[in-house]
Parts: C-alpha cells; structure tokens; sequence
C-alpha cells in the first residue's frame, strides 16, 4: 500500500510541474501577442518583446526547469505540442541534455536532436557512460558518433565498441561497465578502504564483484557482509558464489525474467572465458520491461512503431497506414463472403442483423486467448510439448462459451423471430466460431514466434478477420443448410 501512495504522489508531482510549464508557456504566448498587435516600429517592438517576456516568464520558466531531474523534464517535453517542446528544450541546462535525451522515447527524441547542432549533440553524448552512449548511437548523425569515440579514452572506446557490437535485445545491450570488484584474496579491511576512497558508488551498487588475479569471475560480496564482519576476513572465505550469471549474448527477455523471479537488484555479466564483463542493473531492466510492453501494446494494434503524439498529420498517418490497408483487405473479403449468400439474406433478412453477434463475440474471445498465450511466451512457459494440451484447452474453453452463450444468442434469436431453426442455427454458428477463435487465438502468436517475429504484431487484425470472415462463413453457410 505505501508503495502505491509513493507511486501516486509521484504522478502527482509530475503533472503538477507538467502545468506549471504549461501555465508559464501560455503566460509567454498571451505577452507575446499582446506586444505584437501593439503599433510601435519594429525594432521597439523587439526591444518591449525582450524586455517584457525574456526577463519575466521565460526566465521564470528556466529557474522552474533548472529544479527539475531530467526524467521530470522528459515527461513534461513528451506532453508539449511541437513549438513549446523545442521551447523549453532551449531553456534546459546543456549538463541535462545527453540525459535527457536517454530518458525521452525515440520519437520524441528525434525531434529534439534535428533542433540540436553537431556540437551541441557532442557535447551532450560526451556527458553520458559508455552503455548510455551506445544506447543513444542509433539515433545520432554518424560524424557525431566518430568525435565522440574519437574523444573517449581507449579503455571507454572498447567498452563503447563492445556495447554496440550487441542487439538491442541481448544483455550485451543492457549491461554497463560502471561496477566495483575486489580481488578474493584480499581482505575486508582493504575493501572498505577502497570503497571510502571513491566519491561515490555506482547506482545500485548492492554487492561487490569478486575476480581472481586474472579477472576471472569468483562471486559477489554483499555490502552489507562488509559492514558485520570482522576487518581482517579474507573475501573469499565470505563471498557467495550460487549466484546468477549473465551473459552478453543472452536474451534480455531471459534477464529481466531473472531479476523479476530472484528480487536481483544488481547481475554480473560475464564473457565466454570466465571473466567479468560487466554488469545488469535493476532500473535498466525496468526500462526494458516497461519498453517492451509498450511495444507489445502497439504491435497488438498495428502500429509500425512508437508515435510522437504532436507529430505531425502525415507522419502518423503513415504509421498506421500498413495495417489499416491489411484490415481493409480482409474487410472486402468479409463482404465477398457476405455477398456469396445474398439470396439467403434476402429471404432470412433478420440474418443480417445477427450476423454481426457471432462474429464479435468469437473475436474478442479470440483476442482473450492471444493476451493469454503472448504473455505465456514471454515469460517461457510454452514448450513444444505442453503447445498440443494448450490447444485441446482452449478448444474446450471455446466449446464452453460456445454452448454457454451461443444458447444464450439462440434464445434470444428465438425470442426476436420465434424461429426455433434460426435459434438452433444461431447457437451452432456462436459454438464453432468459438471454437475457430481459440484455435488462431492461440495459432498466431506460435507462429509468429517460430518465423522469428513478435507474436504481438498486429495479432488483433488477424484475428478479427479470421474471425469475422469465419462467422459470417458458419452462420449464413449454416442458414442456407437448414433455413432453406
């Protein structure tokens, strides 16, 4: 429960200061205007704009920024409209800007670097970790990436290498190199005086890595081992070594899966020979977990990608137009399918208006079992042995509430008509067009998965042209049987 108040006072916090620039941004614009229908000769006009706005609002505006962390203000540029985005971007502190830009989506993002110049993108990258560095390189100018590597001492430069040699979906690509590690030879007297020599530690810094001479990796050194224990005890007689290892060429989806089963805070990544490499964090795994659902829920709906909700008109109409056209498709072949029964419509015309019932019901039962199974997968639970008994489930559960409320519908079709063939009908078709949209329910994600790709993407589209084009199949098909 406190977490939750945490998590709302949080929210709170955010939009709070969210208005507040907002506030500040129409007091600007509302100055703004007024100083421009005023019938003075340009350059005073100019001069009563600097004076009267820059002085006050905007000043006032960057003193609020200057406050804020830098994932406060990515929230709030994520809600401007275009023009106030590139506003405040111009107002923030040049330090935030490489963290930022980390912190804002990839959207959003694009739209704050094309307003940055070359040297303005250096700096801000210069300012970042190694990891951060590779995470931002997709999106950079190539020249841009050149200097920066170019600035970076070697150690970084290989590290920076290393870190974009992996796939964004690898612990390769979630792994920093910011961690503390003691020999196990050593004693606790002397990690202690090590750990007070430096400034500050890591980020979620909850244990100490422990390697051999040759960088090998041993095990972990909780730090609160280091507190209790006596000063003169070796590492190695105290460090723990049944811990979970990771490895650069590991899924991420595997990681997080760990973080999440073992409450890890922190992971070692270790290389092909034994050795240390680097390190997974928690909060890099929450960004990645948070990541993919938002993908998932975009990919479910069709989206090609992740849109910025102020861009522009043409922009987003092109990010949906793929499965727009793909649904448009399956829509006329629905109605050729319609089509091919017009003279039992026009003798039954009440089929016309049941038709839409064993379609919808079939369909989001259908999209039921895919959130099912899609979340079944990411979590690893769905194996070539158990995917036979899934099925026999799923068509078990759809012959359930085939018969459940495929009765219902037959009812009620008899209540509206008093046709006891239409209600039996009416039921038959409900029952086995369940039972189609718990077998693509469950069909496409596998396949999708086996082929390599997302089992999200655009799975809703296909299910409810499978399902619709199959109900209306079933039940006019079922109609001209026993209707006619």
């Amino acid at each position: 429960m406190t977490n939750i108040k945490q998590e709302r006072h949080y929210t709170e916090n955010v939009q709070d200061h969210l208005k507040q620039v907002e506030s500040l941004l129409q007091k600007h614009s509302l100055l703004e205007a007024v100083v421009h229908r005023q019938e003075l000769p340009r350059n005073d006009r100019h001069d009563l704009l600097d004076t009267l706005v820059h002085k006050q609002h905007i000043a006032e505006l960057k003193r609020f920024l200057d406050n804020l962390h830098p994932a406060d203000i990515a929230y709030i540029l994520e809600a401007l409209p275009i023009e106030q985005r590139l506003l405040v971007w111009s107002l923030v502190k040049a330090e935030h800007d490489g963290e930022i830009l980390i912190e804002v989506s990839d959207a959003v993002r694009d739209s704050l670097i094309a307003a940055m110049s070359r040297d303005e993108l250096q700096e801000a990258t210069e300012q970042l970790d190694t990891d951060e560095i590779a995470d931002l390189a997709p999106d950079l100018p190539q020249q841009v990436i050149r200097e920066v590597f170019k600035s970076l001492p070697i150690g970084e430069r290989e590290q920076l290498r290393a870190a974009m040699s992996y796939p964004e979906d690898s612990v390769g690509a979630l792994m920093d190199f910011n961690m503390i590690h003691v020999r196990e030879d050593v004693t606790l007297e002397v990690v202690s005086r090590y750990l007070r020599r430096l400034d500050e530690l890591p980020d979620h810094t909850d244990q100490v890595f422990v390697v051999d001479r040759n960088d090998r990796f041993k095990g972990v050194l909780p730090i609160n081992l280091i507190v209790v224990n006596e000063p003169e005890v070796i590492v190695g007689t105290l460090m723990l070594t049944d811990i979970i290892q990771l490895h650069p060429d590991d899924k991420a989806e595997q990681a997080a899966q760990a973080f999440e089963r073992y409450d890890l805070v922190s992971a070692p990544v270790v290389d092909e020979d034994g050795k240390l490499f680097g390190r997974v964090t928690v909060n890099v795994v929450l960004d990645f977990i948070r990541e993919e659902s938002e993908t998932e829920l975009l990919n479910q709906a069709g989206l090609r990608e992740e849109e910025d909700i102020f861009a522009s008109v043409w922009k987003s109409a092109q990010n949906r137009w793929l499965w727009l056209a793909l649904n448009l498709c399956t829509a006329f072949f629905a109605s050729r399918v319609i089509g091919t029964f017009e003279g039992t419509i026009e003798k039954f015309v009440a089929l016309a208006t049941l038709m839409p019932i064993v379609a919808g019901i079939a369909g989001n039962s259908a999209n039921q079992t895919t959130a099912i199974i899609i979340r079944s997968l990411a979590l690893g639970q769905i194996t070539h042995e158990n995917a036979r008994r899934m099925l026999l489930k799923e068509l078990a559960i759809g012959g359930l509430n085939g018969v459940v409320w495929g009765g219902v519908a037959g009812l009620f079709a008899y209540y509206l008509y008093h046709s006891i063939p239409l209600g039996i009908v009416m039921t038959s078709a409900m029952l086995l067009n369940l039972m189609v949209g718990a077998s693509v329910g469950l069909a496409i994600p596998l396949v999708m998965q086996k082929f390599g790709r997302d089992p999200a993407i655009g799975s809703s589209v296909m299910i409810t042209a499978i399902t619709d084009s199959g109900g209306f199949f079933i039940f006019l098909g079922l109609a001209t049987i026993f209707l006619i």
